[in-house]
């Protein structure tokens, strides 16, 4: 069995990745390698970041890895935050915890919306501030070879927050052809149609292969 490493330590997304790639592969996280640096992100695209931390590993431990790198574009807003997604209200001024970082970028996100004063429409009472979109980038290295895959799934941003499950900006993104955000569709159903499932379906029928 052919080891492989996923430069993350999210156990929500190893969970994922070893249930799919499990058979034909030792998926290892960064924890798994001794890996606990801080691997610096400073791309201008996904694809650029999900490569340097892919890189990093690759560079450091020999090993073959991949990485993935994913945010919210919203349209009316010339694509952002795109790649600042995590750090939107910091970004923009404001004093920023783990505890409140993401109620903080989805009040700075919708703020500006609603100071362009959208008219598109309703979904289940709630008002359509833009369509966005949901981005993940995947970079492969293996057997000496770069790789991309990439997921994106459709959708709207609405002025309030619903829901209380999922995370990000999850309570005010509501995927085409729904009437609930991801947070209130829950993970279950989230996970098996959102931009990472995609990518990470990319990903498991170029492996398979």
């Amino acid at each position: 069995m052919e080891t492989l490493v996923f430069a993350s330590n999210n156990a929500h997304k190893l969970e994922e990745i070893r249930a799919i790639l499990g058979e034909k592969f030792k998926i290892k996280s960064l924890k798994d390698i001794g890996c606990d640096a801080d691997i610096p992100e400073t791309g201008s695209t996904f694809q650029e970041n999900a490569l340097q931390k892919a890189q990093y590993v690759k560079a450091h431990y020999g090993l073959d890895c991949f990485a993935d790198d994913s945010g919210l574009e919203v349209e009316a807003l010339n694509w952002e935050p795109g790649i600042y997604s995590a750090r939107y209200a910091q970004m923009n001024g404001l004093e920023v915890t783990s505890e409140n970082k993401d109620d903080l970028n989805m009040d700075v996100l919708i703020d500006k919306l609603l100071a362009l004063h959208p008219d598109k429409g309703e979904i289940a009472g709630a008002k359509v501030l833009s369509s966005a979109r949901f981005h993940t980038a995947i970079a492969l290295l293996y057997h000496g070879e770069i790789h991309y895959f990439d997921g994106i799934i459709p959708g709207f941003i609405i002025n309030e927050k619903r829901g209380n499950e999922g995370f990000g900006y999850d309570p005010i993104f509501i995927p085409e052809g729904q009437q609930l955000t991801f947070s209130q569709l829950g993970a279950d159903i989230k996970n098996g149609m959102s931009h990472r499932a995609r990518a990470v379906s990319q990903l498991a029928q170029f492996l398979k292969l």
